[in-house]
Formats: structure tokens, sequence, C-alpha cells
């Protein structure tokens, strides 16, 4: 079956329903073929809507993920039905699971050193027998991190820089990073799954207000969430395709 995609500001995002889009990865795993999966919401949009070149990197990839109230949100007022938001923490915690289950290998790059750490700890603990071969803190330099993920050989690739420090990172090695089967940005999962941060309570998740709620949490975020009005204005008065 051919994937289902749209697009939001000239981004692809798939639209499959999350256990359809898992099965389907997972048969991608099965079968050795290299998946990177971006998650398309305002902030990272916002950060490369400009940079066609990237975009063109982007839209490559088969399943971009609709990470965000605010890229349902963008579909909605174009008409297009979508299943529902994919928070990018939760099809990193599948991809966990499913590494521990088949026995991928994993690597985790990215956050302070004393924050991954914990995650690769709590990822242990949780996950059992999951074979994590290695991980850098986000503060190293690049060409150390690159260097080691390429030596240890890693099945799947999770990199929690930033945006749009990991997206970058990510294409710019892409050629290098070729035989990893699954590579995926997760921003602050890292930090969530450590314990250092919390992630939104349930009922702000149904409510479509996690953004909200980590705004109040970290001030710094307004910044960044002042962007997701400009995305809006561009969404609704500017070409969505």
């Amino acid at each position: 079956m051919a994937k289902k995609e749209e697009k939001v500001l000239g981004f692809k995002v798939c639209t499959l329903e999350y256990n359809k889009l898992l099965t389907n990865i997972k048969k991608d795993l099965t079968n050795n073929k290299s998946n990177i999966i971006y998650n398309i919401n305002p902030l990272i949009v916002m950060n490369f809507y400009k940079n066609e070149l990237i975009k063109e990197k982007f839209n490559e990839q088969k399943y971009n993920i609709p990470d965000g109230i605010g890229t349902v949100l963008a579909l909605k007022i174009h008409g297009i039905k979508i299943p529902s938001r994919i928070a990018g923490i939760d099809l990193f915690q599948d991809f966990l699971n499913v590494a521990a289950k088949d026995k991928y290998k994993v690597y985790l790059y990215g956050a302070k050193k004393e924050v991954v750490t914990k995650a690769k700890e709590n990822i242990e603990k949780q996950y059992k027998g999951i074979n994590i071969v290695g991980i850098t803190s986000g503060y190293e330099r690049e060409d150390k991190a690159l260097a080691n993920i390429i030596k240890t050989k890693p099945d799947m690739l999770f990199v929690a820089t930033g945006s749009p420090k990991q997206e970058e990172f990510i294409i710019n090695n892409e050629d290098k990073l070729k035989d990893i089967r699954l590579i995926m940005p997760v921003g602050g999962s890292f930090d969530v799954i450590s314990g250092y941060t919390k992630r939104a309570p349930k009922v702000w998740q149904k409510l479509k207000l996690e953004w909200l709620y980590r705004m109040i949490k970290e001030p710094k975020r307004i910044k960044n969430n002042l962007n997701l009005f400009k995305f809006m204005y561009l969404v609704v008065f500017k070409n969505n395709k």
C-alpha cells in the first residue's frame, strides 16, 4: 500500500494512522530498509521552510510525522483529514521496545552528559535486554560523535541535540550514516526519559496543550512558541503546498 502523505508549507507529512505507521517501519527494519523519521512541527518548519535544499532532504523521507498540534491544525485548515498527532517521544519509546524485542543495536546522541547517561540507565531498566552500544553528549564535538557512531555500527540512532542542530547533523552526515536502519531526531526526549524534565500530564496531552504546559514550565520556550503564530499565519495566508 502506498504511503499517505500531504504537505505543510512544502514539507511532506505522513498521515498514516499510528499503528499502521509503526507496522510499516517495523517491516522496513526487518527487510533492512533504512528510514529517517523527521518530526514536522511548527518550530522545525519555521527553522527550515526558507531553505529549499533542506526541505528537499526532508521530503526524500517516507515517514515524516505530524509531531505537533500546529501541524494537525494546518492540515485541517486545508481540508486534509488526519487520524491524530503523533508525538515524537511516543514513537521513540515504541522504537526502543522494538529494539529490545528484536535485538537491534541502539545509539543515543545528545543532551548533557549526565542526562544521556541517566537516560541510558532508565531505558535499560525499562526495556529489558536492550543493547545500547554507545552514548555521546550533545556537548561533545560533532566529529567525535560521528566517529563513535560509525565505529559502533548501531541499527538505530536517536539524536537529541535540539532543532535545527539535530536535523542538520543528520542531513550533513547522511552518506556516512547510510548503513543505519533507523535514524530519528528526538529533541528533548532524553531529558524526559532521564527524569530531568517531566512530560505534560495526560490531561494536558489529551487536550492537545502539551506545548502550553512546556512553555509554562520553561519560560525560555516563549520565544520559540511565538513562531507558532507566524506558522499559522503562513498556513492560512500562504500556499500550504
